[in-house]
């Protein structure tokens, strides 16, 4: 028998199968996904690898083939199906093998089992009580007090660390014990926990009417065995969680698992606890902000069955479940789906994948789906279930648009519009919670007027050109640039610039202007430690603050039924970042704020603080009118070529060497532009990304267009080959990223 082995080493000439002779002794004990040491290069020095499959047959002289040396110690394998999707993955986002495994892989080494000693009573009641006076008259009042406490228990078992702390025994009294037969210390696994023990609570759940149709629609499928990717389109508070679990459910009554995918851990507080609510403590989590030990337990508990649902980020769609029966992504729309390392893969679309391979459904949520997933609706590859209306018979929220412009000409130069500071009053004097969203994407890029809204931007690409430090502004698509304006191009104001309050200064302002209230801020510096979202949503849930300022993370997925007002400070913002999908990310990052107000009994109020109120993505925002939004939105990538009418692939190279880059990246385009002869590619570029040098190494990126996916993977295809032939790639860093969703 041969085993096929991707050596662990990430480097594109070693991005190949390597064929092993698999000893008799080791027959039987290698599996696909494992991790291996095998004998490497000319001097057989030991190296690790992973099975990727086995032959009978050898492809090379038998002469030449070495022999597996044996499993690496404290290795965890990869799943086959894993290996599979990790193949994938490959071949559809570029990079290397090892670095696909590598993705698949959610814990990389054994660690140490956890353990729990608890002392066992082994004598009856009576002999024990006699055994225990025998102690006191010999004055042995360690293990008279220890056995005492034996006594004392309903079954006559204790954990030794709680007993020995209480009683404040050694353990060579324990061992004493031991050498009698009076007692035992018995040693048992225990799982390191993140989420913490919580029996299900058996309160039946009644859905509405849409709900229900949805559920049905699902369930009739499911029990045909039709497995296929949904859309579950559901207003803000519309209860889309509810229909997640039902589905869950029917999954789990099948005897199989799900996995549930949420955008930032900040969401992982609320999410967990509804779920534990429903199916107990056959839920867990994955994410990064677990330690070692606890990752190690929940990939051993879901692999052997112990599990029923999984709860994470982007990472926990590798959760090892034996029978994967859904896939759940929550706020599908969300850029955090989409990976920023190599591989640069989008969660959506290894999910649908994974759910092909395992046979199960997968099922995408949002208020404000994203283009790519409404246009294979209407298109007929996904299937959309409609959530269009509130729980309980709540109404959306009341949304008001502030023109910022008409307030800085009437006199008014705070970050506050003068309604927004009233309706936070009035609020405050209720009681009620008010939240405050600052929009900072995009902070550090264009340049907008105050007095007209004009913004300065790329003649050729229809994105905001970017502000350097050297007074130019550029076009990170296509290396437009231009001087800084010091007047508006459009109306000849003064009053041009970029946003410069970040939410440590927008605290600062409301402990000021409100100092009765109490004030909370959620942003990466005040939830950078384990923990840090939990604490500080736990304590707005438990009425501890009445603002909670923040950035984008406040707004995904939280219900909080006390907030009544959400004001949200320069809506603009995410506007004209230089990136395409500037418009969708505003149009949804808008209506999730919008969301978060009036999700209890109290009717919702929104502000919606802008310079461009006649935007089509910020007046759809404020009707909540998605259908209005994606119309238009989908006109502007018809017509200029971008994705979802289009695809794009993003090359990005980086390198020490300038001059270098710059060749490396001419003969990557002239790779393109032959292509293109053939079927119609468009090459944009090179261009300067946002941030062209980075700690002394320079950075390019090259763009392709074209309707065909498959000939952009054709395209990367030709690239890798030839950066492979080519020693002076060896100093060029090279990615692909394909559909990219956020601006580089």
């Amino acid at each position: 028998m041969y085993a096929d082995v991707i050596i662990d080493i990430t480097h594109e000439k070693l991005d190949k199968i390597f064929q092993y002779r698999v000893p008799k002794e080791l027959e039987g004990t290698l599996e696909t996904g494992m991790e291996v040491v095998v004998p490497f290069g000319k001097g057989d020095h030991e190296r690790h690898g992973y099975i990727v499959g086995f032959s009978d047959t050898c492809d090379c002289e038998e002469s030449r083939i070495k022999d597996v040396k044996g499993p690496a110690e404290g290795s965890v394998a990869i799943e086959s199906r894993l290996v599979q999707l990790a193949s994938w993955m490959k071949e559809h986002y570029g990079g290397t093998m090892i670095q696909a495994l590598r993705t698949v892989l959610p814990v990389k080494r054994q660690e140490r089992e956890k353990e729990q000693r608890n002392l066992q009573l082994l004598l009856p009641r009576e002999a024990a009580e006699k055994q225990r006076d025998t102690y006191l008259r010999k004055s042995q009042k360690a293990r008279a007090r220890l056995l005492s406490a034996l006594l004392e228990t309903a079954d006559g078992v204790l954990p030794w660390e709680q007993v020995s702390r209480e009683q404040k025994v050694p353990l060579s009294v324990a061992r004493a014990l031991e050498a009698q037969g009076v007692a035992e210390l018995v040693s048992s696994q225990v799982y390191r926990n993140p989420v913490g023990e919580k029996e299900k609570e058996e309160t039946p759940i009644v859905l509405t009417g849409e709900q229900e149709a949805a559920l049905r629609t699902f369930r009739e499928d499911y029990r045909q065995g039709k497995r296929g990717t949904y859309l579950l389109w559901g207003v803000t508070g519309s209860g889309k969680t509810e229909v997640y679990m039902a589905m869950i459910q029917e999954a789990v009554a099948r005897g199989r698992q799900a996995i549930v995918l949420i955008p930032e851990i900040a969401l992982t507080y609320q999410t967990v606890r509804r779920f534990q609510n429903r199916f107990g403590n056959r839920v867990s989590i994955m994410n990064s902000r677990l330690s070692a030990g606890e990752r190690y337990d929940q990939m051993m508990r879901a692999k052997r069955g112990e599990l029923d649902v999984m709860i994470g980020p982007r990472s926990a769609l590798f959760t090892p479940f034996p029978a994967l029966g859904l896939i759940v992504i929550d706020e599908e729309h969300e850029t955090a789906y989409k990976s920023g390392q190599v591989p640069r893969y989008h969660a959506r679309e290894t999910a649908e994948h994974r759910a092909a391979l395992e046979g199960a459904s997968l099922v995408l949520g949002s208020a404000t789906p994203s283009l790519e997933a409404f246009s294979r609706c209407r298109e007929g590859q996904y299937r959309l279930l409609a959530l269009q209306n509130r729980i309980d018979g709540r109404t959306l929220p009341r949304v008001e648009t502030v023109d910022m412009r008409r307030e800085l000409k009437e006199g008014n130069r705070s970050i506050f519009s003068r309604s927004l500071r009233e309706q936070m009053e009035e609020s405050l004097a209720k009681g009620e919670q008010v939240m405050l969203f600052l929009n900072r994407r995009g902070y550090a890029g264009f340049l907008s007027c105050r007095s007209c809204g004009y913004v300065v931007k790329c003649p050729h690409c229809d994105v905001s050109l970017s502000l350097h430090r050297d007074g130019k502004m550029r076009c990170h698509y296509c290396g437009y640039e231009t001087a800084k304006p010091k007047q508006c191009p459009s109306c000849g104001s003064p009053h041009i610039g970029g946003f410069r309050a970040g939410t440590q200064q927008i605290e600062e302002l409301v402990r000021r202007e409100f100092p009765e209230a109490g004030v909370l801020r959620m942003d990466m510096d005040t939830t950078r430690n384990k923990g840090g979202h939990e604490k500080i949503l736990a304590a707005f849930a438990r009425g501890e603050a009445q603002i909670l300022v923040g950035t984008q993370m406040i707004v995904k997925g939280h219900d909080f039924p006390g907030v009544t007002l959400v004001g949200i400070l320069a809506a603009d913002m995410s506007l004209y970042a230089d990136d395409y999908r500037a418009a969708e990310r505003t149009f949804q990052l808008l209506t999730q704020a919008a969301g978060r107000a009036g999700r209890g009994r109290k009717e919702g109020r929104v502000v919606i603080q802008t310079y461009t109120p006649d935007h089509y993505s910020i007046r759809a925002a404020a009707a909540q009118d998605y259908l209005a939004f994606y119309r238009e939105e989908m006109e502007y990538r018809e017509l200029m070529g971008y994705p979802p009418a289009a695809h794009l692939l993003a090359v990005l190279a980086a390198s020490r060497d300038e001059a270098l880059l710059e060749k490396g990246m001419y003969y990557l385009k002239q790779i393109a532009l032959r292509i293109a002869k053939k079927n119609g590619l468009q090459v944009i570029g090179p261009a300067t990304p946002a941030v062209g040098k980075v700690r002394d190494t320079y950075r390019k990126v090259l763009y392709l267009k074209q309707e065909d996916y498959a000939c952009l993977t054709e395209a990367k295809n030709r690239m890798e080959e030839y950066i492979e032939l080519n020693r002076g790639y060896q100093d060029i860093w090279i990615q692909f990223d394909f559909d990219p969703v956020t601006g580089l």
